[in-house]
């Protein structure tokens, strides 16, 4: 049987434009939990998490009035972190990862390998676990399912508002089934990473 992980990347913070990328939601960020959740309506989830952050929380909060399953819960595995260090990475990435302590690099490292260890598990039935979680968190557990690089979590980002759907098999390898689905999101609310050409990005 199949455990279904459904990944949301939370709407864009009132501030982002500012860079600063904590606090409540914008009003395009509301726009983009609303259609996530209509995008997940009627589904039955058997685990519901978020980040504790605060656009996290609120944008559990709006997907909370569309899905079925349990009320969101936060859980500490889904803040965002550095899920690993330059290790292999190419030279591009080094101003990158330079601009981060070896603590910060080994705190998020083994907060990921909770996070692999508790959501991304076999199950002998259907199941599905709803997780609101950070752009880095959704790319770990992209490049964990494909078997990438270590460091190749960096760059596979997400728009604010996107899903990304993850499948882990009993006896298969597990499967990336979609990656920053954002079929729900109009241009003008494409935002959080660079856009293609002719789209605003955030």
């Amino acid at each position: 049987m199949s455990h279904y992980l459904y990944l949301v990347r939370p709407g864009e913070p009132r501030d982002a434009e500012h860079g600063i990328l904590d606090g409540p939601l914008s009003d395009r960020g509301l726009k983009q939990a609303h259609l996530a959740g209509r995008r997940l309506q009627g589904i039955s989830f058997d685990i519901c998490l978020t980040s504790p952050i605060e656009r996290a929380v609120e944008t559990a909060a709006v997907l909370d009035q569309y899905v079925e399953g349990p009320p969101m819960e936060t859980s500490t595995l889904l803040f965002e972190c550095l899920p690993s260090g330059s290790e292999g990475a190419p030279e591009f990435a080094a101003s990158f990862f330079a601009a981060h302590t070896a603590e910060e690099v080994e705190a998020g490292r083994a907060q990921m390998e909770d996070a692999r260890h508790s959501f991304m598990t076999k199950s002998r039935t259907t199941r599905r676990t709803l997780l609101v979680a950070h752009n880095f968190i959704i790319g770990e557990f992209v490049r964990a399912a494909l078997g990438a690089p270590e460091w190749r979590w960096l760059g596979l980002n997400s728009f604010n508002g996107a899903i990304t759907v993850i499948r882990v098999r009993t006896t298969k390898p597990v499967e990336l089934v979609s990656f920053n689905d954002a079929a729900h999101l109009p241009a003008e609310l494409l935002t959080g990473m660079t856009a293609s050409p002719g789209l605003s990005a955030v």
